[in-house]
């Protein structure tokens, strides 16, 4: 016998005998055909998949098609950035309830329409503007060595420096808010570095705000040899980065004249140009050059402070009007700036005429008169109406005794 022949046998012996045709079929072997079903079933779900993976690779890589192959430096934007995405749900906002938050659409647009805008949304950048540019009185806890009525001082030798160099009134405001953000920066400043950060603030203001500038010799040469004009630089620098150069604040005059403006308003396509009184301009000028001498005067945005001093001039209607502004909203300003008012009606002031200056914006220049003088009787008459007071009358600021011939 061969040996292909002897193998066949041996594995004939060891396969089972076929099954014959009268045989029942058992229940396994009816199961039989069931793991190719399965292996069916598998290969299916794979495939789908996979095809499942493509299109979530093709929406990921989606911007692939809108960006050209490589970019200036052969970087690709496909290959480091994938399309987010991310499943939209609804934000519970229950759990902002004890938060307070300020609807900047309170107040209606008091603005015409605009044909070079949409009024709403010029309102809506101003308000934004006032609420970015913070202020606050408090800074003078900030720096032990010293007193509100230094800022008093710094800010009416800066009003003099103004008119000695013609120098408009928004010039003024934006250095005045410029040292007044800075010092909320710092800690520990000594009054000798005052007037340093006084001239530099209006050094900065007068290049944002002043066609023809004065030269930086001209503003080391008014303080009389304190400041020259490196500290002047230097310090600019310090300023600049302290402020993190936010140098648009709305100020008080800005304010003022867009109130004004708004009321006088008649010729709606020359809205830019002014259309109020300049007479009534400088008499609430002044109020608030004499207002913002006073450190309290920071308690309240630029925006109240100028509708308040509108309303003593005009009434609550016009403010409203003009400013959008209700009673409440500014009740409290207005009777703290009564004082003022009764001091700065004694004195009313006159307008003035400068070499080189159009008629039409005489009113724009800032003026300076004894306003120190007219702070002090101010403050005498809020101390004498203050509840409770006992103290003997005050003149000039100072309090003085009776003389001896007097005395009993």
């Amino acid at each position: 016998m061969s040996r292909r022949s002897s193998r066949l046998q041996a594995k004939q012996q060891l396969l089972p005998p076929p099954p014959s045709p009268c045989q029942e079929e058992s229940p396994q072997e009816l199961q039989a055909p069931e793991p190719l079903q399965t292996k069916k079933r598998r290969a299916t779900e794979d495939i789908k998949k996979g095809e499942d993976e493509k299109v979530i690779k093709r929406h990921q890589y989606e911007i692939k098609s809108c960006w050209p192959p490589t970019i200036s430096g052969g970087i690709s934007p496909c290959i480091i950035i994938e399309t987010p995405h991310k499943e939209m749900a609804a934000t519970d906002f229950s759990r902002f309830k004890k938060y307070r938050f300020r609807n900047l659409f309170i107040n209606p647009s008091p603005l015409p329409e605009l044909s070079w805008g949409n009024s709403k949304d010029v309102w809506l950048n101003i308000l934004k503007k006032e609420n970015k540019y913070a202020h606050c009185k408090h800074f003078t806890s900030l720096h032990s060595n010293l007193q509100p009525h230094m800022r008093s001082i710094l800010l009416d030798w800066l009003l003099e420096v103004c008119e000695v160099y013609m120098l408009h009134r928004e010039t003024f405001y934006l250095a005045q808010d410029f040292f007044d953000r800075f010092m909320l920066t710092q800690k520990n400043i000594n009054k000798n570095m005052l007037q340093l950060i006084g001239i530099t603030s209006l050094f900065i203001a007068s290049k944002l705000e002043e066609i023809y500038a004065p030269k930086l010799q001209e503003f080391a040469y008014v303080t009389d040899g304190a400041c020259s004009e490196d500290d002047i630089i230097r310090m600019e620098l310090i300023v600049l980065k302290a402020l993190k150069w936010e140098l648009c604040p709305v100020t008080i005059i800005s304010w003022l004249n867009l109130y004004l403006q708004v009321d006088a308003l008649k010729d709606v396509p020359k809205v830019l140009l002014p259309q109020y009184s300049q007479e009534k301009f400088i008499q609430i000028a002044q109020l608030l050059d004499l207002c913002i001498l006073d450190v309290s005067s920071l308690d309240f945005q630029y925006r109240t402070l100028a509708a308040a001093a509108l309303c003593h001039y005009t009434s609550a209607e016009v403010v409203k009007k003009a400013s959008g502004l209700d009673w409440n909203s500014i009740s409290e300003c207005v009777a703290w700036m009564d004082p003022f008012v009764r001091v700065a009606r004694k004195a009313p002031v006159k307008l003035k005429s400068f070499k080189k200056v159009a008629v039409e914006d005489r009113h724009n220049i800032q003026t300076h008169t004894n306003y120190l003088d007219m702070l002090d009787e101010v403050n005498c008459g809020v101390a004498l109406t203050a509840p409770g007071q006992l103290s003997p009358g005050c003149i000039g600021g100072i309090i003085t005794p009776p003389k001896s011939t007097e005395k009993k």
